[in-house]
Order: structure tokens, then sequence, then C-alpha cells
């Protein structure tokens, strides 16, 4: 990892371009959404090798997937639905109708479910059947009727995920051609509302490419995590969380900042021998080179530097983390003291492990049952207390120029 300076870290540019991909996002896109199934088997059998006579995943399927999975890891799979599960149930209860009366006019809003959700499952490199718990969960608390799955090399252990969290339907594709067909729809694969779920940097940009199409969570690109450290934190927690976040992709991003120089070469050495067994080694590699540790003079300069930077994952390996809560506003999702390991997020702590990247973290949260659901507002009222309202009405359309809404309003008046 480089070694770089608070000053230069604040030139940086910490977004991914996504210019580079987006060519061949379009092209993939275009011919599934021209030549549909077709285009999708094309794809499959281009990037991962296969040939599909059906993309489903079927009952019999399911059935051959539970006997493949030991039952200690559907154990461990139903232990991290259940904290997934019940985390969301505590946020759908913070969501609710609303209705009150001002001035004689009903008014409020309902929360709606939205009606059909398209989750990616990532699966090149690695299954994920976390992803399924964290995308499917959520949906279906927040009462989604039709919720299917996508997922490329799909792998026994994500079948079961996904059938344990509920979803109605398991497609064996992925890659661009997995967004196009839930945003476009195929003979096989039903059009989606909206598309949820992390992915690689092509996947990303083929869900920035069909957002208005269908809805999107937002962009979850690949994998981010930023550590903060004091002199007090633990080199051995460090370079092992760095470490997980590096063994996910090439292009994930571990980046460190820290008060001390001499702290720096604790972390390098124990990047160093915690890699000699790593099975993921080639991977961490390649990404760990591209990662940062930055050498602030202050705890302060970390907030600043961690707010521009926006990660996916920020985690606080500082004595007195809690002084620095406050302060702290762009992130997915924050870790908070030695102990509150990452991959506990990516798990099972509850939680929602699909997160904001590339600075999305600026405007948005990570996944939760907010995004499966809409706010619809409506207004009721009687002809005894909308005087004031045609009065506000009428001098406001004067002042825009829209006679036609003054006479809306005024025409009510008798």
């Amino acid at each position: 990892m480089e070694v770089i300076s608070y000053e230069r870290a604040k030139e940086i540019n910490w977004r991914r371009d996504d210019s580079e991909e987006m060519p061949l996002v379009r092209k993939i896109l275009d011919a599934v959404k021209l030549r549909g199934d077709d285009a999708v088997n094309f794809y499959n059998q281009q990037f991962d090798g296969i040939s599909l006579n059906r993309f489903d995943v079927t009952d019999d399927e399911i059935k051959q997937a539970y006997n493949l999975v030991s039952s200690e890891t559907i154990s461990a799979i139903k232990a991290a639905a259940k904290n997934i599960r019940t985390f969301a149930t505590q946020q759908m209860t913070q969501i609710k109708d609303l209705n009150f009366n001002q001035n004689g006019v009903e008014l409020g809003h309902r929360i709606v479910p939205i009606n059909s959700i398209g989750c990616y499952v990532p699966g090149g490199n690695y299954p994920l059947p976390s992803s399924a718990l964290m995308s499917v969960i959520p949906a279906k608390v927040a009462g989604v009727k039709n919720v299917i799955v996508c997922s490329p090399k799909i792998q026994p252990v994500t079948i079961v995920a996904a059938h344990i969290a509920g979803t109605d339907k398991i497609y064996k594709i992925g890659g661009v051609q997995a967004i196009g067909a839930m945003a476009y729809g195929t003979k096989s694969v039903f059009k989606v509302d909206k598309i949820v779920g992390p992915g690689n940097k092509y996947v990303s940009a083929a869900k920035k490419e069909v957002y208005g199409i269908v809805g999107i969570d937002f962009l979850a690109g690949p994998s981010e995590v930023l550590i903060i450290a004091d002199e007090g934190a633990n080199p051995r927690y460090i370079a092992a969380d760095l470490l997980a976040q590096a063994e996910h992709d090439v292009d994930a991003r571990a980046n460190l900042i820290i008060t001390s120089r001499d702290f720096e070469s604790k972390v390098q050495e124990e990047l160093f021998l915690q890699l000699a067994n790593l099975k993921t080694k080639d991977i961490a590699l390649q990404s760990l080179k591209k990662g940062k540790i930055i050498l602030v003079s202050s705890l302060d300069q970390a907030v600043l530097l961690s707010n521009q930077i926006s990660p996916e994952h920020l985690e606080l390996q500082v004595s007195n983390p809690d002084s620095l809560l406050d302060r702290l506003t762009n992130y997915g999702s924050l870790f908070i003291g030695k102990y509150s390991a990452e991959v506990f997020g990516d798990y099972c702590s509850g939680p929602n492990h699909i997160l904001p990247t590339s600075g999305v973290a600026n405007y948005s949260g990570g996944l939760s049952v907010k995004d499966f659901v809409k706010v619809l507002t409506y207004q009721k009222a009687s002809s005894n207390c909308i005087s004031e309202l045609i009065d506000i009405a009428s001098k406001l359309a004067n002042a825009e120029g829209l006679d036609g809404h003054r006479n809306a309003a005024e025409i009510r008046k008798n």
C-alpha cells in the first residue's frame, strides 16, 4: 500500500470513472432490448462459458441445492437471515402511514410496497449468498409481492440463501445481460419495477444506464473500506479488515488513515504476514496495490478527509470513537470500535451490507426497507374549508402567469 500525505489525499478524485465500461455496457443492453433471451444466452456463453436451456432455477434444483449444502452452512444462513429480518422489521416500524387535519383539510400519505423487485446477487469470483439475504429479506418485509434474484454461475449455497430469504424466482444469469433482462423484460425474465444489489464495475454502470426505465437503489460497485486508526489500534485487526475488503475484487478499494508513521510499518508488516496464508492472495495483492495509507496530523484531519472520500464502509479504530460520530456524515455504514468487524456487517449482524460506493454516500444511505416502498400522499378537502387555499393558490398562479391554474382554484369559490 502506498503511503501518502494528507495534502496529497485531499487532491485525489476518489470517485470512479465508468466511461471506459459504458460502450460495452450499452452494446449489451441494446442487444438484450432487441433480442431478449437470445442475447442473454449469447453473453452468458461469452462471459461465463455457460449455455442454458432455461434461465430459471426449478423446484427440483432448489431441493438438490439443499442436499449439496452442509447443515452447518444452512444453519448459519438461517441465523443470519433472522438477524437481518429482525433489523428490517424494526426499520419498517418507523415507516408509517400518516393522516392529520390542517385547516379542515384531511392530509396524509400511504406506505405502499413496490410491486416487483429484481435483486442482483454477484457470483463471478465467489458465491455471495449473503447478498441474496440482504436484498430479498427487506423487500419481503416491506411487502413486495414479486421478488426475483439473478446471479451468474449460481452455486447451491446462493440458491439456498435466496430460497430461505423468500424470493419468488431465481435465475441463473448475471452481468450486464441480467440487468438488461430485468430492466426490459424477456420471454423468460419478467420486467421488474426496480433493481437493487451490488456488482462489479460493469453491473454498476449497467444499473446507471437503465435508471429511468426502472428504478435502482443506488450505485453499489466494487467494495470499499476506509479505516481511521490511532496509535492505540490493533494492527492485526486493521490488516485483517483491509484484506477482507481487498480480496473481493481487483477493483476493490482498501484505504487507511493513521496518525502515526510508526504505526504504518506495523500494519504493513501484518499485511505481509497475513497475506502469506490467504487463499485469495493474488486478488488481494492486486487490490492492495491501489490502496492508500494516509498520514494525518490529527483526527480532525481524518474526519475531514473521510467525509471527502465518502467510503462504503467506515471503521473507527481509535481510542475514543464516540467523539467523532457527530462530525462524520458521509459513509455507507459505520463500524465503531475495534470489535465491530466490518465482516459482521457483511454477513450477519443485521444492518444491510448493500451500500453506496464511489461517493454516492454523499447523498444516499445503504439499502433498507424504505427502498422497497413508495410514499403516496393524498388530500381530501370539503367546500367549507377551502377559501384560504383558493386565495393562496390564486395569488401564486397569478405570480407564475398560469391563468388556468388560477381559474381551477377560483371556480370552486361558490
